[in-house]
């Protein structure tokens, strides 16, 4: 392959990414709303599941807010690696905001002034890491403001290990209806202040279950909350936790919420040896 084909096969990912979703998380919404056993509450969930649907007979966007793109990296050690990652990603985006196409959502912070093409300082926001191997995988998340505005973080002292659930609730408990339940969370612990909230980005792009009993404790009490689809009440508010842990300093303990809506939107391609 050559940067012209590596440069299409991202713009191929970013725009499955947000026309389709991942099996699983189609069979959990179908599950849950035959659980469901609020009545407005099955109907939202029928017509997301409608709505997804039409995004890929359409061949169209899921949402109207198609994001800001993170892009996760990683990179074997003896993969033949001559060409920029940057400017191939950079102008996968640029290409992808015209073919999807993607809203432009990329602005500058405080003049608000928008690119137009979803690059700028720092943006998209590219995640690298170094694996063994000689393949280049690159996964791309699109993430949406509604989702990302009620994301959280907390610094708890190492004596409050009993409290993080509680943080975690309250955290979904204040955001409500805002982020488009039922949600998907992402939980980030240990590490530092911002390498917590890397792990708990990183929990919703891997579907990383590392803490499966907190998880699935957590998930019951969240629909327990009754927030349910939209808001609008329901038993169905979360349809995944996903946790990932690093260890930490002794004398700290960081947890992150990332809070994503239904649409937990991810796609990778790979490519082998290297590029020519």
């Amino acid at each position: 392959m050559n940067y012209d084909s590596i440069v299409l096969a991202i713009v191929d990912i970013i725009k499955k990414s947000e026309i389709t979703l991942p099996c699983n998380l189609v069979d959990k919404l179908i599950e849950s709303e035959k659980n469901e056993t609020n009545t407005l509450a099955k109907k939202q969930i029928n017509a997301i599941l409608t709505n997804i649907e039409l995004a890929k007979a359409k061949q169209i966007p899921i949402c109207q807010d198609t994001g800001i793109l993170i892009f996760f990296v990683e990179i074997g050690q003896d993969f033949n690696l001559n060409f920029n990652i940057r400017d191939a990603i950079e102008d996968a985006v640029k290409l992808a905001t015209k073919l999807v196409p993607l809203r432009p959502n990329a602005v500058e912070p405080l003049t608000r002034l928008n690119s137009g093409n979803n690059i700028g300082k720092g943006i998209p926001d590219i995640k690298y890491n170094f694996v063994d191997g000689d393949s280049l995988k690159i996964t791309v998340a699109p993430k949406g403001a509604g989702s990302e505005n009620m994301s959280a973080i907390k610094m708890f002292n190492p004596t409050e290990v009993e409290q993080i659930k509680n943080f975690i609730l309250e955290t979904v408990l204040n955001a409500g209806g805002m982020p488009c339940p039922p949600i998907v969370l992402g939980i980030g612990i240990g590490g530092s202040f911002d390498k917590a909230a890397a792990l708990a980005k990183y929990a919703l792009i891997e579907e990383s279950f590392e803490l499966e009993e907190f998880g699935d404790n957590l998930l019951k009490q969240i629909n327990n909350l009754g927030i349910g689809p939209m808001g609008l009440g329901g038993d169905t508010t979360a349809l995944f936790v996903y946790t990932k842990t690093a260890y930490c300093h002794t004398a700290s303990l960081p947890v992150a919420v990332n809070i994503q809506c239904w649409a937990n939107r991810h796609e990778s391609v790979i490519f082998k040896g290297g590029i020519k």
